[in-house]
């Protein structure tokens, strides 16, 4: 894939990022409706900015490209409040998905994740992953418990998974992590239990959200990696090719030929440098038009 000697500045690639963040005067979000619009434009983002990743986040739609507050009475609070009241709606994907962080997705894109994971719709396809050493003994002890009595709030599920006392804690909550990460489970709703009278509830991602899996069946992971970096790069207008591969965790060389997909598409294109940053960068070619027209505005 060749790369083009085209010029993005700081400036441009700021303006660009402050129209499609939410970050531009008057663009805040109001709502929980304004929300999940945010969600279907964009296809996915973070709850919270995540340091050293570039993607939208849901924070920062509604308070400002600043520092999630320490204060709970911070006005950009109402995002906690917008997640936990949509959990049961089904208007979106929320879970531990993208690097193990919050992460909202649109219905329409889930399926493409969800094809490129190692689910395949059945309830038993986890007992493969197991025993191919992907999936821990805590994720399996989890996974199943869920799968036998149904939707259970997190000190359920710990009861049901054998996996109380103090010392179990890092072990439980890396295999949250880990059955999000891999689409099998999602929060559905809050419970009050637990010190703090705040639990999450956990449900299969296949009981809640029926409909992806078979949605899923049609997509091929190639296909499937070029949607969701598409989706991507409309959102950051462009990324180092470094940054996707990390963002996804995927090898090197499907991230390459993802990148080549979306050029011979036309649905991207390689830069030598943006904002004053060389190296392997692909753009979207909204970018480009963006830079373009305020290049022949008189």
């Amino acid at each position: 894939m060749r790369k083009k000697t085209k010029v993005v500045t700081a400036a441009q690639f700021k303006r660009y990022r402050d129209e499609t963040f939410c970050l531009g005067r008057g663009q805040q979000l109001q709502s929980a409706d304004d929300a999940v619009r945010f969600v279907e434009e964009r296809g996915f983002i973070y709850l919270w900015p995540i340091k050293g990743v570039d993607l939208p986040s849901l924070w920062a739609a509604v308070a400002g490209d600043r520092p999630v507050a320490d204060k709970h009475n911070d006005p950009g609070h109402v995002t906690w409040g917008w997640k936990d009241s949509l959990l049961g709606a089904r208007r979106w994907y929320y879970g531990k998905l993208l690097r193990g962080k919050a992460t909202m997705v649109s219905l329409p894109a889930l399926k493409y994740f969800y094809a490129l994971s190692e689910n395949y719709g059945d309830p038993g396809d986890y007992l493969l992953e197991y025993e191919a050493g992907r999936l821990s003994v805590e994720a399996r002890q989890l996974y199943e418990a869920l799968l036998s009595k149904g939707a259970l709030d997190s000190l359920a599920l710990r009861r049901e998974a054998r996996l109380l006392g103090r010392e179990s804690n890092t072990r439980f909550e890396r295999a949250l992590v880990e059955l999000q990460r891999g689409l099998r489970i999602l929060p559905i709703g809050i419970a009050e239990a637990g010190r703090w009278n705040y639990a999450f509830i956990y449900e299969l991602v296949d009981r809640w959200l029926p409909e992806v899996a078979p949605a899923a069946r049609l997509i091929g992971r190639g296909e499937a990696r070029a949607h969701v970096v598409d989706l991507y790069l409309r959102s950051v207008g462009a990324a180092p090719i470094s940054k996707i591969t990390a963002l996804f965790g995927w090898r090197p060389d499907d991230t390459r030929e993802t990148a080549e997909r979306l050029a011979a598409a036309g649905r991207a294109e390689a830069l030598e440098a943006v904002a004053g940053q060389s190296g392997s960068w692909l753009a979207t070619p909204a970018l480009l038009r963006a830079v373009a027209k305020v290049r022949r505005r008189p």
